[in-house]
């Protein structure tokens, strides 16, 4: 046989090499994937995972076939909800009249970010509106959410996720203080202490620094105070309220002589509710859904039909069982698939949610007993993938190292 020149040899042993690469860039994916799966299934065999990825094909189906009660998750769907019948650029109002006596009438539009940065900001174009001439006395009209208003999981309790919805309400309807024994003081340098605030402080708050919500017990109090804070800011700007601070309705006929349009976008303050997870602003969102479609005042069953009504249209509603828009309530039920269909649909707004450093979006949820995490995944192999995962206890820390399979697996 005759030799064969180096130079063909080479060539020969040349394209060997890329044919080899070639079949291992072939089954590295497929060799991944099984190797994701297995390191799951080793970390938490009893976890429910799901993973699919922009195409609709399920990578990952751990105990998929499972119901599972999504906790925070479920703030998810209520930003899903109102980024399709809000809008990003939505901004929640609260409207003030003056009638023939300057008395300063106010209307909540269930702003949940009405907190006292905002304040500082209304107060000021309130009177270049009216005037820095006295008012009479300040009117609070809540009468956008009825007054028999009850979300599924809120319990009457003083903790500040347990805050009651409201029309008008300020700081999420909680105040936070620091009490020594009688004294009470606010907390916040930019929030003024009141005198509400003074006497719900000592009534139930504990000594030492916290937040508290506003008594369920009557819903008025939380009126009351978002205006005794109003007028504080009102003094601040240089004008005052010099009669008393009641509740009632806007008198019929009487136009507003300043609306107030929240300076938080939507897309902003659904930011700051799934970084921060906050009850209190995921369900007057929640609420708005509805009121939006259906008109005042607000009810749960008008968003519950609405939010049903937008998951049909994808086929989710089979997937996606909801009784309130935050997850406070263990009677919510999602499947896997019904939330990732969620989250396919989220995609475009993802950037809204926490980050990882691999990039990664994210929602978690936490009960006692449950633990979940949500979110959009990024991989190598598979681009962004949607993720759920459900864990029934332990500590958090699991759940996010499930995503890092995900991550660093696919």
């Amino acid at each position: 046989m005759p030799d064969i020149p180096d130079r063909s040899r080479k060539g020969v042993a040349m394209r060997f090499r890329l044919i080899a690469v070639a079949l291992a860039t072939l089954l590295l994916p497929a060799s991944a994937l099984a190797g994701a799966k297995e390191e799951i299934a080793a970390l938490a065999p009893s976890a429910l995972v799901l993973v699919v990825d922009e195409n609709g094909e399920e990578l990952v189906a751990q105990n998929a076939d499972k119901a599972f009660v999504p906790a925070s998750v479920a703030k998810i769907v209520t930003a899903w909800l109102a980024m399709e019948v809000l809008g990003g650029d939505y901004r929640f109002k609260t409207s003030f009249y003056l009638d023939a006596d300057r008395v300063l009438h106010v209307r909540g539009g269930g702003d949940p970010f009405l907190i006292s940065e905002e304040l500082a900001l209304l107060a000021p174009q309130l009177l270049e509106a009216t005037g820095k001439e006295p008012f009479a006395g300040m009117v609070l009209d809540g009468s956008y959410y009825p007054a028999d208003l009850r979300i599924p999981g809120i319990e009457a309790t003083d903790e500040a996720y347990d805050a009651l919805n409201s029309a008008l309400a300020v700081n999420f309807n909680t105040i936070h203080a620091v009490r020594n024994g009688k004294t009470v003081r606010s907390a916040e340098e930019q929030t003024p202490i009141t005198p509400l605030a003074i006497s719900q402080f000592r009534a139930r708050g504990p000594n030492g620094r916290s937040r508290i919500s506003l008594t369920q017990e009557d819903p008025d109090i939380s009126v009351r105070y978002a205006g005794e804070l109003i007028s504080a800011f009102i003094e601040r700007a240089g004008g005052s309220v010099e009669g008393d601070i009641t509740v009632g309705p806007v008198p019929e006929g009487l136009e507003p002589v300043y609306v107030h349009r929240q300076s938080r976008p939507l897309s902003e303050i659904l930011r700051q509710m799934l970084i921060g997870s906050n009850n209190y602003i995921a369900n007057q969102i929640f609420l708005e859904v509805g009121a939006s479609r259906h008109g005042a005042p607000v009810s749960l069953e008008k968003s519950l039909r609405v939010a049903k009504e937008l998951l049909a249209a994808h086929d989710l509603a089979e997937g996606i069982h909801l009784v309130e828009g935050s997850g406070i309530s263990r009677d919510n039920s999602f499947t896997a698939r019904g939330l990732a269909g969620v989250l396919d649909l989220f995609a475009p707004h993802a950037d809204l949610m926490r980050r990882t450093k691999r990039g990664s979006r994210y929602k978690t949820g936490t009960f006692s007993g449950v633990r979940t995490l949500a979110g959009v995944a990024k991989t190598s192999s598979h681009g962004d993938v949607r993720f759920v995962i459900s864990l029934g206890g332990g500590t958090g820390k699991l759940r996010f190292r499930l995503l890092q399979a995900i991550e660093r697996g696919l």
